[in-house]
């Protein structure tokens, strides 16, 4: 595929005077067979740059080329490969919309595994393999319904931009970033977009016991917030007095920072959250009555609603985790240097005192600076487009119940904020019980059941059809 070929397939999927249905018998084979075949594409992205997403973004073009279309593949660096296609609407006076998915994948080790993480195989209803989930899954099922609505002649009513993403699981800047940046034409009119982490099942239970579907919808992601923490000290010999010891000095903003307890802040989209998952599982509440003290009752709430607390309680506070250290080079050596790294989340609105905060953690001995910062997101539950994708879930799961949540971590849809699209989390699957979607990302023996792409697909593509701005 050409690198900056055009990106604008529009013409090439314009209604035919007679539009026929969906051909869904070819979009469930191609949706299962475009994901078996792109896991089998090793594109792991093991950060700092290593990385090469090229062989799946030329995949993904030509299977677009097939369709009689023209996607650009956009290399940031060697290897490092995009791939955007505009298709036509049919109302030209509609704001676009983009729909995105990332090509690169997580490491895997073998050896943890049950099925070869690159392998793609079929085995009981269930596809294996690294990016069943997260998320070659998703990318295949765009690839699909545009070649089905280029076969039917099947349209949107919005301008669709379609983006296919190196480097997500990295900080995106070899990706949705840089494309943000160097290609923002390509998104010229996109006022929305869709992405991962959302619609998928939730399975919970009512107060009575009786079994509850879930689909939460990103609806706001907590920014990311990746610190490097630096005390410098008077290097020494270890079997000497040294009251300036950078290690120590560390050692105890890390404690600080680990055992501080954030304060509740319910943002608007959570506490939708909480009212309507509370509703879904028959939990009276009222977040707006007088004597309800967040810091105090949140907790207590949460535990009332069961297994679906879990989408909650990343989402109601601030987090600060430590996860690396570094100092030393000998054991009766004190450093002059050394240093910590904390990956912190931070709500909506709650930038200021985020780092108010990590400035009374860290104290005067200990300097942090932000290592990667993402702006934290939020998107309304009141506009058409969360309408259209509620109603495309119910359309195929009628007693499940949609919610919206703010996804506690983040995805390329704050990269394209930056364009000023409106980000939303919605990539449908309907799993059941005993497949944890949580526990899936980046996990061993990632996989999803057949079933669950099919379901996903007609989700899309009714989502897709109808949406109007």
């Amino acid at each position: 595929m050409r690198d900056n070929a055009s990106a604008d397939g529009g013409g090439d999927t314009g209604a035919r005077p007679t539009a026929e249905a969906a051909d869904w018998a070819v979009v469930d084979d191609e949706v299962v067979r475009f994901t078996s075949e792109l896991i089998g594409i090793d594109t792991t992205n093991r950060g700092g740059g290593d990385g090469r997403e090229r062989p799946a973004a030329e995949y993904v073009a030509e299977r677009l080329g097939e369709a009689g279309l023209g996607p650009a593949v956009l290399e940031s660096a060697p290897g490092r490969a995009n791939v955007v296609v505009r298709v036509s609407g049919s109302d030209p006076a509609a704001p676009g919309l983009l729909v995105h998915g990332h090509l690169d994948v997580v490491p895997a080790d073998p050896a943890q595994w049950t099925v070869h993480p690159f392998s793609g195989e079929v085995r009981d209803g269930l596809l294996w393999g690294r990016g069943a989930i997260d998320m070659k899954n998703a990318v295949a099922t765009m690839v699909a319904l545009v070649r089905s609505w280029a076969r039917t002649g099947r349209r949107p009513r919005r301008d669709i931009v379609f983006a296919f993403t190196a480097d997500e699981e990295g900080t995106g800047g070899y990706g949705a970033e840089w494309l943000a940046r160097e290609h923002a034409g390509l998104f010229e009119g996109c006022t929305e977009g869709i992405g991962e982490s959302g619609a998928y099942t939730f399975h919970t239970r009512a107060e009575g016991g009786e079994p509850v579907r879930l689909y939460p919808i990103g609806a706001g992601e907590r920014g990311s917030a990746w610190l490097t923490l630096t005390a410098n000290g008077r290097a020494g010999h270890g079997a000497k007095p040294n009251h300036d010891n950078a290690v120590g000095a560390l050692a105890a903003a890390v404690a600080r920072i680990q055992s501080h307890r954030w304060p509740v802040r319910l943002t608007p989209v959570t506490r939708a959250a909480i009212t309507e998952i509370a509703a879904a599982v028959g939990i009276k509440t009222d977040l707006d009555a007088t004597d309800f003290d967040p810091d105090r009752d949140v907790d207590t709430l949460l535990e009332r609603l069961g297994p679906a607390a879990n989408l909650l309680r990343p989402i109601v506070r601030n987090s600060t985790n430590p996860t690396m250290l570094e100092a030393g080079y000998k054991v009766n050596v004190i450093p002059e240097t050394a240093t910590a790294g904390v990956d912190g989340r931070v709500l909506p609105g709650a930038e200021d005192e985020f780092r108010a905060t990590l400035d009374r953690l860290t104290g005067p001995r200990v300097r942090w600076d932000y290592h990667h910062r993402s702006v934290p997101l939020t998107a309304p539950v009141e506009s058409p487009t969360y309408a259209a994708m509620r109603a495309a879930l119910l359309a195929h799961d009628p007693e499940a119940h949609v919610v919206p949540v703010c996804l506690s971590g983040g995805t390329d849809a704050k990269q394209f904020s930056v364009l000023g699209i409106t980000g939303y989390g919605f990539t449908p699957l309907r799993l059941p019980p005993e497949l944890n979607y949580g526990t899936l990302f980046h996990g061993v023996d990632e996989r999803v059941p057949v079933d669950a792409l099919r379901f996903g697909a007609r989700v899309m593509d009714r989502f897709l059809t109808t949406v109007e701005s």
